[in-house]
């Protein structure tokens, strides 16, 4: 548990974190959902990656709270969020596009609070950034899954409103949005930092323990097309180093 907070600071951050996990369990549902409007069979595939992906982060997220050590409840305005989106999700008001593009607004909600949580640890001290350390993970992966869906939306926007596919086919988009965020996510949480907060045993640290992830991931995976994915990030990030 940490202890080196006062009371406020340390149930603000545990409020934080709880957000988050609702908003993960949101995620969980929507793609779900996704799954039964009839995608077409490769945008189907890239969404249940998404969901085995959000499935496990779930869990790591369990993992933050406990190491973290205090239980609390999201806050009331998220709470209040989730039962108006997960309303509108589930009904007939709005597009597929619409829907995926709503999805996507909060995976990126998900990356900023990742993000600011981490930020946050980052100046109130190391017990608290040791606890909060596996975050780190699911803000990378929330931050690819971002990209992808853009690449999916494309396709998506342009079936809805003129009734035929977009010249350009859906995994050279999907793969140019990956391309673009390999930049940032390449190092999602150090890259995202401003330079002047970390120093480069911080940077280093990070990014080792993000391949170490990436590598447990790839070893596990039996699915190519992530085992590519894996490999790839962990390329760019080696090189990097080199």
């Amino acid at each position: 548990m940490v202890a080196t907070l006062d009371d406020t600071k340390r149930n603000a951050i545990a409020v934080k974190l709880a957000s988050i996990k609702a908003l993960q369990q949101l995620v969980i549902e929507n793609e779900q959902l996704l799954l039964t409007q009839g995608l077409d069979a490769e945008i189907g595939d890239r969404i249940r990656n998404f969901l085995n992906d959000d499935e496990k982060n779930l869990g790591v997220l369990e993992t933050v709270i406990g190491q973290y050590g205090i239980q609390a409840e999201p806050k009331s305005t998220v709470t209040q969020f989730i039962e108006k989106a997960r309303e509108l999700f589930k009904g007939s008001e709005l597009s597929l596009y619409e829907k995926v593009s709503q999805h996507e607004l909060l995976k990126h909600q998900l990356v900023m609070s990742g993000l600011i949580v981490h930020k946050a640890a980052q100046k109130i001290g190391a017990d608290v950034l040791l606890a909060i350390g596996p975050l780190n993970t699911i803000n990378f992966e929330n931050r690819a899954h971002q990209e992808q869906l853009k690449g999916i939306l494309e396709i998506l926007g342009v079936r809805e409103f003129t009734g035929q596919d977009a010249d350009q086919g859906i995994w050279a988009r999907v793969q140019d949005a990956m391309a673009a965020v390999s930049g940032v996510v390449g190092s999602a949480v150090t890259q995202t930092s401003d330079k002047s907060d970390l120093n480069i045993q911080d940077v280093i640290r990070l990014d080792h323990n993000k391949v170490n992830t990436l590598f447990t991931e790839l070893l596990q995976s039996d699915n190519p097309q992530k085992i590519q994915e894996y490999f790839g990030q962990i390329y760019k990030d080696l090189t990097a180093h080199a």
